[in-house]
């Protein structure tokens, strides 16, 4: 498990915010062993550009990713739900034709863990069953 730089948001130079996406996306392209990339968004925004571009980009390169809604637990019930059901329409109002696997999490009340850890696990299972 590999936590890269933010590729949108970072206190830092645009220079130095270059750099980290050219170094992005060179993992991303040449990570052989790569299963599955986790793109976490903050469940209370509306979808942003730099992302759908970035879920897009993943798509046409063929790179396997599933969205982390975070921060639910700043939202009431309703209000994720509505969140989730109007960025995933969002994408599939794309080039998308079937929304990604996602799931909606809260580290501090600890939403969502045991969904994310039994999909990283079945996907990790996965991996290794096909290299034997």
């Amino acid at each position: 498990m590999v936590d890269l730089p933010g590729y949108g948001y970072a206190k830092v130079s645009k220079k130095d915010k270059k750099t980290f996406q050219k170094y992005i996306t060179n993992y991303f392209l040449e990570r052989e062993q790569l299963v599955c990339s986790f793109i976490l968004v903050d469940i209370r925004h509306k979808p942003q550009t730099i992302d759908m571009e970035f879920m897009q980009w993943m798509g046409e390169n063929g790179i396997p990713f599933a969205i982390v809604f975070t921060k639910a637990d700043k939202l009431k019930p309703m209000a994720i739900q509505r969140q989730v059901t109007e960025y995933l329409q969002h994408l599939l109002s794309g080039i998308w034709e079937e929304a990604p696997q996602h799931f909606i999490t809260s580290s501090s009340k600890k939403m969502g863990r045991d969904e994310l850890l039994t999909y990283i696990e079945t996907i990790n299972l996965g991996y290794f069953e096909a290299r034997t």
